[in-house]
């Protein structure tokens, strides 16, 4: 009778070794990202998207190529793979997602009143 409760210790165990081998580590999101647009209006299909995390809450902000000027990210979540954010670009709202393909890339679409735009984004990995 005392090789149940032993068998049942050794099953439970077991269990958690598998389902934390299956376990996927979570890509983070954080760091700057080039991204590409190539349907998107003339002046606006490429630049960058930086995503950061402080204070336990995390934040965005789009550039565009041959602009310095960086409009922040507002409503920015992070779940998992997915993050998703709201920018205003010349007084429309665009809604962006993304999912983390892995560590170096992201794909995702922008939404605004005019339709939806596909993205593709890489990490911009700092030269040293």
């Amino acid at each position: 009778m005392r090789t149940f409760p032993t068998l049942f210790l050794l099953l439970l165990l077991s269990a958690s070794v598998i389902s934390a081998q299956d376990s996927k580590a979570q890509k983070s999101p954080v760091g700057k990202w080039k991204f590409d647009a190539p349907y998107a209006p003339e002046g606006y299909t490429s630049g960058t998207i930086d995503i950061a995390f402080a204070e336990n809450k995390y934040s965005s902000s789009i550039s565009f190529t041959g602009s310095d000027y960086k409009i922040p990210g507002d409503q920015t979540k992070v779940e998992k793979e997915n993050v998703t954010f709201v920018v205003m670009v010349e007084g429309n709202e665009v809604a962006i997602s993304l999912t983390a393909e892995n560590d170096i890339k992201m794909t995702g679409k922008a939404v605004y009143s005019e339709g939806e735009i596909p993205l593709t984004l890489t990490r911009d990995v700092p030269k040293n």
